[in-house]
């Protein structure tokens, strides 16, 4: 058997007083026996021995021994009635101040002392310098008149210095217990806030891959229904065509699946080695976005000033090409077969400006979206889908701004504003 080290054994003490402190009524009752036992001694000590005090000297008198048991029993009820039990402590000592025959008398006050002790620990401050100070003034001016020694006696001054202690030990308590429950208080809130913190940003981060999932599933999968179309279409009468057809479908399908394995691979770990190096899409790559439309079928027309992709924040670059990658993709979905696109990209000192046409096909104008519903043949709905949806949110994360609706010629427009030097200061921080 393993010999235990030094500090590691059993501590009773500590276990019975967590037990005392668990049962506060058997605590104040021991307390209270303690007292009374104190009181006893105290009162059948000579004080004034030639080597000190010298117990048995003195009998103890029947009521001392009273008004000390009473004294001493209230104050197993001094949690739940502090004031009550100080003012019943302090008449037990004035009895016995008054009625006392002998000089010194028993020191019935101790059961006053700890009363005043519990006053000042369970009530506010105002309270205890009041109650402290009453106490003091009544009892220290109750042994000085009754007493047949001076006024200064050792005895006079002992009650008002132990009276004030206790008020004064007391308040400390108080004010320490207010502080502890503040610290607690204040670390449960930061775990809370902590928690409700990681909650958020986990569901943006939730929010963040599905429009990226959305964008690149949309897109991609658009264009590889209308590529198998026409495939299907012109299997027959045009095998050349459909071949191209079907090979413009195996190249999007390629694509779809690099940019899935991408966007998936931003959920592995930092140290992973799959974890993906090529760098997020932006205007850069524009025109093979533009390409992937016009081959199929999709006539886009792109106005974009020399320069403007370059130096662009990063989250203004893959937004702006997510947007456009959106718009044309809806434009595919829902303009119709005959339907042409314009993109325009505005730059300019302190914002980026984005905006995608369609002509409808030369179609009449659309209706307006139909409120709550999904996207149908007149375009978009405003609520319904999760391209605009994204598209909206996307927007918002860099505080720009979103303007969607029919053109009054026919036809669709999407306008975005994204500003510059909100993104630079948001990813410098």
């Amino acid at each position: 058997m393993t010999p235990l080290a030094p500090g590691q054994g059993p501590r009773p003490g500590p276990a019975l007083l967590a037990r005392l402190r668990a049962h506060p009524v058997a605590l104040d009752t021991v307390l209270a026996a303690a007292v009374f036992a104190a009181i006893l001694v105290g009162a059948a000590a000579g004080p004034h021995g030639r080597y000190g005090p010298r117990f048995g000297e003195r009998p103890l008198a029947a009521t001392t021994v009273l008004l000390a048991a009473l004294a001493c029993a209230a104050l197993v009820l001094r949690r739940r009635y502090p004031r009550s039990v100080l003012a019943f402590t302090c008449a037990m000592t004035l009895a016995e101040l008054v009625t006392a025959t002998r000089d010194p008398r028993g020191p019935v006050a101790a059961a006053s002392v700890i009363a005043v002790f519990t006053v000042a620990a369970r009530t506010d401050r105002p309270t205890t310098w009041r109650t402290g100070a009453l106490t003091v003034l009544v009892l220290t001016a109750a042994a000085m008149l009754t007493s047949t020694r001076p006024w200064y006696a050792q005895e006079n001054l002992a009650i008002f210095a132990w009276t004030g202690m206790a008020a004064a030990a007391g308040d400390a308590v108080r004010s320490r217990r207010a502080f502890v429950d503040a610290i607690r208080e204040r670390a449960e809130r930061a775990e809370r806030t902590r928690e409700e913190e990681a909650g958020r940003r986990v569901a943006e981060e939730r929010l963040r891959i599905a429009r990226e999932l959305h964008d690149v599933v949309a897109h991609h999968i658009a264009l590889v229904n209308v590529q198998a179309g026409v495939a299907s279409h012109v299997m027959d009468s045009r095998p050349d065509q459909a071949k191209q057809a079907l090979a413009h479908v195996r190249e999007a399908s390629r694509s779809a699946l690099e940019e899935l394995r991408a966007t998936v691979g931003l959920l592995r770990q930092s140290d992973d080695p799959q974890a993906p190096t090529e760098p997020a899409p932006g205007l850069g790559v524009l025109d093979q976005l533009i390409d992937g439309f016009v081959r199929a079928g999709l006539p886009v027309e792109l106005e974009l000033p020399p320069g403007s992709p370059e130096g662009l924040p990063a989250s203004v670059d893959l937004t702006a090409y997510r947007i456009v990658q959106e718009a044309l993709t809806n434009v595919r979905k829902h303009a119709g077969e005959d339907a042409r696109a314009t993109v325009r990209i505005v730059r300019s000192a302190d914002a980026l400006t984005l905006t995608v046409l369609d002509d409808g096909g030369g179609r009449p104008a659309r209706p307006r979206p139909r409120p709550g519903g999904q996207d149908g043949p007149e375009g978009p709905a405003e609520g319904g889908g999760h391209g605009l949806i994204g598209m909206r949110e996307r927007v918002a994360a860099l505080r720009g701004t979103v303007e969607t609706g029919p053109r009054p010629a026919g036809g669709f427009k999407v306008r975005v504003r994204l500003p510059l030097q909100t993104a630079r200061t948001g990813e410098t921080t």
